[in-house]
């Protein structure tokens, strides 16, 4: 933890001198790890980001938020999204929308995260969930998008399962900070998503994830336990085990013995 809030001016600076640690966080737990852990950037959905608790747990790790693709359509509605972020505490926006889009909120001087290499919302156009590079055309075409980000006023792109050597180049011919997702060390950063360090599911690993931890194990025991207790409370009340005299509020038997004549003075056909 840094004690001390990053900005975009500070992330351009570290280009090539060091590589940033990027994590996209699920939760308000991830992301209080990440600022106790010192990782540089995360990224977070609008629904985290709005938590009231999120910035109390995060207060100075750099947030991309994301305005998903798809959800907005026209640079106006980007553009509220935006703002609406910004003022949650968003430090910049990624966004996979065209050009146009991009540079509308760039204009505003909103700093804007862009995609290039494998984008998943547009693997179509690119053969699927697979590398995007490894020919001299893709890795022409991979170049092209970074440059009309470069251009467009995007800050940073997320560069997603490019050859190692291919974004190596491309990261130092732009000066938008690059950020690695399975694209090697020759990029500015290295960008994972903490339930795949932490171990957190049963499903597919992408190749380029690193687990360092097995919270699907612990996930998978807690939930036999739950069973197991869930199981036993009911068997308790069934035999009779639950409640017992310590769960419930004893009343003085003269009040017990009193309320009730009251009752029956009320009603009558219960004496």
């Amino acid at each position: 933890m840094s004690g001390k809030k990053l900005t975009v001016a500070d992330l351009q600076a570290l280009k090539g001198r060091r590589q940033l640690t990027m994590l996209r966080c699920e939760s308000i737990e991830d992301a209080a790890a990440a600022e106790q852990a010192g990782i540089d950037l995360i990224s977070v959905a609008p629904h985290l980001l709005q938590n009231p608790q999120f910035r109390s747990a995060a207060p100075t790790v750099f947030c991309v938020t994301s305005l998903s693709y798809g959800i907005y359509a026209t640079p106006k509605e980007y553009l509220r999204a935006a703002f609406e972020m910004r003022r949650a505490g968003a430090d910049a926006v990624y966004c996979a929308a065209s050009m146009r889009v991009v540079r509308r909120l760039a204009e505003e001087g909103i700093p804007v995260c862009g995609h290039a290499g494998l984008i998943p919302s547009k693997a179509t156009w690119t053969g699927g969930f697979k590398a995007v590079g490894k020919t001299v055309e893709t890795a022409k075409l991979v170049m092209q998008q970074i440059r009309e980000l470069e251009k467009s006023g995007a800050v940073m792109a997320e560069l997603e399962v490019v050859p190692e050597a291919v974004a190596t180049e491309i990261a130092r011919r732009t000066s938008l900070i690059v950020l690695s997702m399975g694209s090697g060390a020759g990029c500015d950063g290295q960008y994972l998503f903490a339930t795949d360090v932490l171990g957190a599911h049963n499903g597919h690993y992408p190749r380029h994830s690193k687990t360092y931890r097995n919270f699907a194990a612990e996930y998978d025991r807690l939930q036999a336990e739950r069973i197991e207790a869930f199981r036993e409370f009911a068997e308790d009340v069934a035999g009779s085990r639950y409640p017992e005299a310590k769960h419930v509020v004893a009343a003085d038997p003269e009040v017990v013995a009193e309320f009730m004549a009251e009752l029956d003075k009320e009603d009558p056909q219960q004496m």
